[in-house]
């Protein structure tokens, strides 16, 4: 039960009520004082830190916590028993994932048993701009020490990666564990990449973590940029994961840095303060060319070799397209210091990778050697994506049949159809090429080709 020693009522819920009526400059002030009053015995730790996460840090286990339903009020003090109820507002939400309801608290006090220590929560919410909601909470307790230590506790466990990846989408960070669980599953042992790429990837980055001490010896700044490119399907994305996994250093992965509320630049410093604090760490940039344009280029280049210390960054970045990206991204080693260059597989690399799919399939689906070799020729154009595809899809259809000595006729049919739907997809791309084309040749000459007018005339808006 949570006891009042000031002199006035103590109505929690006449309280929220009031304070999420004023602007939201006037909150913090408002209910700092309207606590300060009515618990002098007690020191006030009040802010608006992200890490400050309570209902994770309950959910470990590391503290109890209870909803505050009541007050007990000072001796003498004659109230209503509405003035005594404190009304916490939790919302229901679903998990689609996990099919259950999930309960959140919106507007909340809790009493909090923390070690040998109980102290009192409020938390309260309320609209920041346009998209995003302030969650500002009251910390009280009973000395200054037990209300920093708790505090710091507290944040110190939410701010650190465990088992999990940490995800920046749409202006914010959020923790993964369902991204963390699929990396795990990627090793360097089933990954297959021409030569020693692989083996030259993974010591420079292995390197670079070992060598902090070396890096301070001759003063030169602890970080390192590695650049993966080349054309979808050919290892990039399993290196970047075993990398992770092998390495065993925090991992975030920036997704997109565009939001509807606020600019590209102020997602980008918020993304790398994040990046630093957690440092040591790995930062993975998938489709750098998607992610930087000439908008934010700059700024984005400043916070790769700016002033800011990027001690102990990985950062790891991919492309596909690497003719889009400025030339002083390519080409300047302070940002990506080092290029791999991910082709697509030769003979030799197909059959190594179709060996290492056999291996595991079931002794009746195995193929031979000379098997083997004949499909890997015949896939001459094919990525390691569709080599895993034409390996999925005779699978299934092994599967339907479960005819023992037919898996090298059903993979030779498999590969066929793959290679007609790859020379689709490539008429379709120069299709859209040509039209390109035709509409910059359009741009020019101010003036539109009759083909062009006629297809335009029929297209579907």
């Amino acid at each position: 039960m949570l006891y009042s020693s000031g002199s006035r009522s103590v109505n929690l819920t006449y309280l929220i009520l009031e304070a999420l009526r004023m602007a939201p400059a006037s909150i913090p002030y408002y209910v700092s004082q309207f606590l300060a009053e009515s618990f002098p015995g007690k020191v006030i730790l009040e802010g608006d830190s992200y890490y400050f996460d309570l209902r994770k840090y309950a959910e470990e286990g590391l503290c109890t916590t209870q909803v505050i339903s009541t007050v007990e009020l000072p001796p003498g003090y004659a109230a209503s028993a509405r003035e005594a109820v404190v009304h916490n507002h939790v919302m229901t939400l679903w998990d689609a994932k996990k099919q259950k309801l999930r309960y959140e608290q919106k507007n909340f006090c809790f009493e909090v048993q923390w070690q040998s220590h109980r102290l009192m929560v409020l938390q309260l919410s309320w609209p920041q701009g346009y998209f995003d909601d302030c969650e500002y909470y009251w910390i009280l307790a009973d000395t200054q020490a037990i209300a920093d230590d708790f505090f710091t506790a507290v944040c110190k466990w939410n701010s650190q990666v465990r088992e999990e990846v940490l995800v920046f989408e749409g202006g914010f960070w959020q923790k993964n564990r369902d991204l963390y669980a699929s990396i795990k599953s990627a090793t360097l042992e089933n990954l297959v990449l021409a030569g020693t790429l692989k083996e030259d990837i993974y010591e420079d980055a292995q390197r670079f973590f070992e060598s902090q001490s070396m890096y301070a010896e001759y003063d030169v700044p602890w970080k390192r940029g590695l650049l993966f490119i080349g054309p979808p399907g050919n290892g990039k994305t399993h290196m970047v994961k075993a990398l992770v996994n092998s390495l065993g250093y925090p991992c975030l992965y920036i997704k997109s840095f565009k939001t509807r509320q606020s600019s590209d630049t102020d997602n980008m410093r918020l993304a790398f303060n994040r990046v630093r604090e957690a440092a040591p760490c790995i930062v993975v940039i998938e489709d750098l060319d998607a992610l930087v344009d000439d908008e934010n280029r700059s700024f984005f280049l400043n916070e790769l070799d700016g002033f800011a210390l990027n001690d102990g960054v990985l950062m790891i970045a991919s492309t596909n397209h690497p003719e889009r990206l400025d030339i002083a991204i390519l080409e300047r080693p302070s940002r990506f210091d080092r290029k791999y260059h991910f082709e697509a597989p030769e003979v030799a690399d197909r059959v190594a990778y179709l060996q290492l799919w056999n291996q595991k399939l079931n002794p009746v689906m195995q193929l031979s050697m000379p098997e083997i070799n004949a499909i890997a020729t015949a896939a001459g154009n094919f990525s390691y994506a569709y080599l895993k595809e034409l390996l999925l899809s005779a699978s299934m259809v092994w599967v339907q049949k479960r005819t023992p000595g037919t898996m090298a006729s059903i993979m030779t049919e498999q590969l066929e159809k793959l290679k007609t739907q790859m020379e689709s997809q490539s008429s379709e791309t120069a299709s859209e090429a040509s039209a390109r084309s035709n509409h910059s040749a359009t741009e020019v000459n101010g003036t539109v080709p009759e083909q062009s007018a006629a297809e335009a005339m029929t297209s579907d808006p």
